[in-house]
């Protein structure tokens, strides 16, 4: 009935290889077009077309399938339901709702359930802002829903669609597909808007031009915003091995940055772990809106033992619900975690398409892939004329911890920061565990009016000296760890000390620790100018003679190493304190070798 509706052939299954299968009678077929495969009408996509033959990716479990069943086009692109109701909501990676599957089949995701979406009956009051006769372009508001306590979902007008509003119905409560107003073109035609509009998910949602990154996404987390701040509709890479913390790190940034919206996608990662996820989101207040985080977040969940090409479709999911609130002029942060996995995923099903391997089995176009996925950052122009920006952190899981990896390796090429997780300091108990000397951000100096502007004149300034301390550090413990400590000089001795006060008070940070979970971008200049502070104090005593021994107050230091609990948020005044402890301390001890 479907194939004769949109007259087109049924292809016949001819060969079944896992998630992908082969058929015949398949020249009429589309490449990326959507069909639906056998008896229990499973989803794909059509990604070979060769003459008569196609080559079909499913994405659900592919067992019971036979021979001879049937292929039946559908006409139209992978594409996604794009409306109220994404907020709050959990997803697989080819966007059908895991609770509405939970009530279909509590135990397990059952074969041919078919493309669920959003809630199509649900009830949302609407706020129509289009008048009779107003000149409507694509991207432009007609409407307002309350989507979430804090959200208010903008009804855009969908790209490649214009006209005059010539009907337009009253504000009440309506579903996503309810037509709401109608235009008419310059063709006379009449167009219907809906609350709901489809996107295919592997196409990029258009913008009037890309913006520069001017601003950056604040985490409160110490090493990002000050070390290796991320621009907001910037792109970064947290690469680690197993156990080094990349998760957990994903988790703070999703809870703390920001971000209007977040788009959290786990591909490819244990089901404990999203589990997790779960069950501590709902429970966490927004610090921005005091409400549940879940109020302004998409989950989408594709777990390791989900279908494999699912897998491989849900970051372009998450990717494409990001661009649909970024068109309304919001703030995105997505994090994908991981997309190791996801790049596993593209090797499996290219090697049962047995596609010519390329290094360590990944295909040939892995890095063209990984790309076109960063490629869909940015801070831009929305068509409606406001302005959005989708940032997207994404967790790499290379095997063994080895960098040198392909998709570290090629993920290093399309990101500008890189946080670097090392196994040493995770095991160390030091969180985040991102290694300050391979790690980087190259918005540094596109970011350096705005830290000059808004935190301190000298802000990049001392980041760059702290950081060269540390850098400075390392050279000597090589050093020591040949002819041991005794015989630096004091000078030497002293960096040894302040790089220690720096790693342990400022770079380890407490996500358990209610002051220290999430930092203000006061507290972390206030906190690294006071150990500025304290080292050039130091260097003071070191030119008089006075030896590291006596330089190191065993007190005071403890201080600098406990500032970040001991001293509230919202009250630096403990930072003052402790700089006249300082004060004291030092301008006694001078004041005994000048005498």
């Amino acid at each position: 009935m479907v194939a004769s509706k949109i007259n087109k052939e049924i292809g016949i299954i001819s060969a079944i290889n896992g998630p992908v299968i082969k058929g015949k009678n398949m020249s009429s077929f589309k490449m990326r077009e959507m069909v639906t495969v056998g008896e229990k009408q499973l989803i794909g996509e059509v990604i070979v077309l060769e003459g008569d033959i196609g080559t079909v990716q499913v994405y659900e479990e592919t067992e019971g399938l036979k021979t001879g069943e049937v292929i039946i086009p559908t006409g139209r692109p992978l594409s996604l339901k794009l409306g109220p109701g994404l907020l709050k909501n959990m997803f697989d990676g080819i966007q059908r709702p895991l609770k509405k599957i939970q009530e279909i089949s509590p135990v397990y995701i059952p074969e041919g359930i078919g493309l669920m979406s959003i809630d199509e009956k649900k009830l949302w009051d609407t706020t129509i802002t289009a008048k009779l006769g107003d000149v409507l372009a694509e991207g432009n508001i007609f409407g307002l829903v309350q989507e979430t306590e804090v959200i208010q979902n903008r009804l855009m007008v969908p790209p490649n669609v214009s006209g005059t509003v010539v009907e337009v119905v009253k504000n009440g409560l309506y579903t996503i597909e309810a037509v709401l107003v109608k235009i008419q073109d310059e063709k006379k035609e009449i167009k219907e808007l809906k609350m709901a509009q489809e996107w295919p998910v592997r196409t990029p949602r258009p913008n009037a031009y890309r913006r520069e990154t001017l601003v950056p996404l604040i985490t409160g987390q110490r090493v990002i915003d000050i070390f290796f701040p991320i621009a907001k509709g910037g792109t970064a890479a947290i690469p680690g091995g197993f156990g080094t913390g990349k998760t957990m790190t994903q988790h703070q940034l999703a809870k703390w940055s920001d971000a209007d919206i977040i788009v959290y996608i786990g591909c490819g990662e244990r089901g404990n772990e999203m589990t997790e996820v779960i069950e501590e989101f709902p429970k966490l207040l927004d610090p921005q809106s005091g409400k549940s985080i879940m109020e302004r977040t998409v989950l989408i969940a594709n777990t390791s033992n989900m279908p494999v090409a699912a897998r491989e479709a849900s970051i372009y999911t998450g990717v494409t619900i990001a661009e649909y609130y970024r068109d309304m002029g919001y703030a995105v942060a997505l994090m994908a975690d991981s997309t190791s996995r996801w790049a596993e995923a593209l090797r499996e099903i290219s090697g049962r398409l047995e596609e010519m391997p390329a290094e360590e089995g990944y295909p040939a176009y892995l890095p063209s892939r990984i790309a076109e996925f960063y490629e869909r950052a940015g801070s831009v122009e929305t068509l409606g004329g406001g302005e959005g920006s989708i940032t997207i952190i994404g967790a790499v899981s290379p095997a063994g911890g080895d960098f040198s990896e392909p998709v570290t390796e090629n993920t290093k090429r399309f990101v500008n920061v890189f946080l670097a997780l090392d196994k040493n300091l995770a095991y160390a108990r030091h969180y985040p565990a991102i290694n300050w000397l391979e790690s980087y951000s190259g918005y540094i100096k596109i970011l350096s009016d705005w830290y000059e502007d808004n935190v301190a004149e000298d802000c990049i300034e001392l980041r760059n000296k702290m950081l060269e301390l540390l850098y400075e550090e390392n050279k000597l413990l090589e050093m020591v760890m040949l002819v041991g400590e005794d015989v630096l000089p004091d000078d030497q001795r002293w960096i040894l000390e302040i790089a220690k006060i720096i790693k342990v008070g400022y770079l380890q940070q407490n996500a358990y620790n209610k002051e220290d979970t999430y930092v203000p971008l006061e507290k972390q200049y206030a906190m690294l100018k006071s150990i500025e502070y304290l080292y050039e104090k130091g260097r003071e005593g070191l030119k008089l003679g006075i030896p590291t021994s006596q330089l190191k107050d065993i007190d005071i230091f403890n201080q600098f190493i406990k500032m970040k609990y001991t001293i509230p948020n919202d009250d630096l005044g403990g930072i003052d304190r402790l700089k006249d402890d300082i004060d004291r301390f030092y301008d006694k001890l001078l004041k005994k070798y000048v005498d």
